[in-house]
């Protein structure tokens, strides 16, 4: 091999290298991530701290609303009674049925029993700040967390009932399903291991505020999931086509 094609072969070889060692180094910048949306003056005010009775309800820290998890009125289309109270638990909603095809909207939180009933019923009376006692199966399951609440929890700002609770009924008494406030306002949109549906404090006294007693509650399955949201003749999202 002749020393000029060495010197030759010698260069590209670095310059092979230099161009690895470059590309190695050279990443794309991450996306950027949005930040959320501030929601309006009026949609924050919803959320504002109030008085409730002696009792006074702390604001929803602002980091934790947007303007889609805020209650809204929405267009709903369904053949329920105006009045009635339709959970979807698989996409974290709740709509109370207004007049007109229209729903006032919620977000919730859904614990374990919150799938545990499904189909027709009616909500026959409410409590303001109620008492909560664990189940015996929440006792069993875990003593510990549970154990020190066994006689029972009162009414107040700690208690994992909220500022309100709807007591669900059907034909066979009790189904033991509530639609209830809580203090842990950043588990509302989530699914979380203990209670039935939640709502922030301000949204719960809300719906409470607006909901006669034996108004009906209808509680979707998973197939029924997003029904009500798209008129009649749209395929319904999360639901069969």
């Amino acid at each position: 091999m002749t020393r000029l094609l060495k010197a030759f072969l010698a260069g590209a070889a670095l310059l092979t290298v230099a161009a690895c060692e470059t590309a190695s180094h050279v990443t794309e910048p991450p996306p950027a991530i949005p930040a959320p949306l501030p929601v309006r003056p009026e949609t924050a005010a919803l959320y504002d701290a109030q008085d409730d009775g002696e009792i006074s309800v702390p604001a929803i820290p602002p980091n934790l609303l947007t303007e889609d998890k805020a209650r809204q009125v929405v267009d709903y289309w369904t053949d329920e009674p105006v009045g009635t109270i339709i959970v979807d638990p698989h996409a974290r909603r709740l709509y109370h049925v207004q007049p007109g095809n229209r729903a006032m909207r919620y977000t919730v939180g859904v614990g374990a029993a919150g799938y545990g009933f499904t189909g027709e019923a009616h909500t026959p009376y409410q409590r303001a700040w109620p008492r909560w006692t664990p189940t015996d199966s929440m006792l069993a399951e875990k003593p510990e967390q549970y154990g020190p609440s066994a006689a029972g929890v009162e009414g107040g700002l700690s208690n994992p009932m909220g500022a309100r609770a709807l007591y669900i009924h059907n034909s066979g008494g009790d189904t033991f399903y509530r639609i209830h406030g809580t203090p842990d306002p950043q588990s509302i949109g989530t699914a979380s291991s203990a209670g039935c549906i939640r709502l922030f404090n301000q949204d719960i006294i809300h719906l409470a505020e607006n909901t006669r007693s034996m108004s009906k509650v209808v509680v979707l399955t998973q197939a029924q999931s997003g029904q009500g949201t798209v008129p009649p003749a749209a395929p319904t999202p999360g639901g069969p086509a």
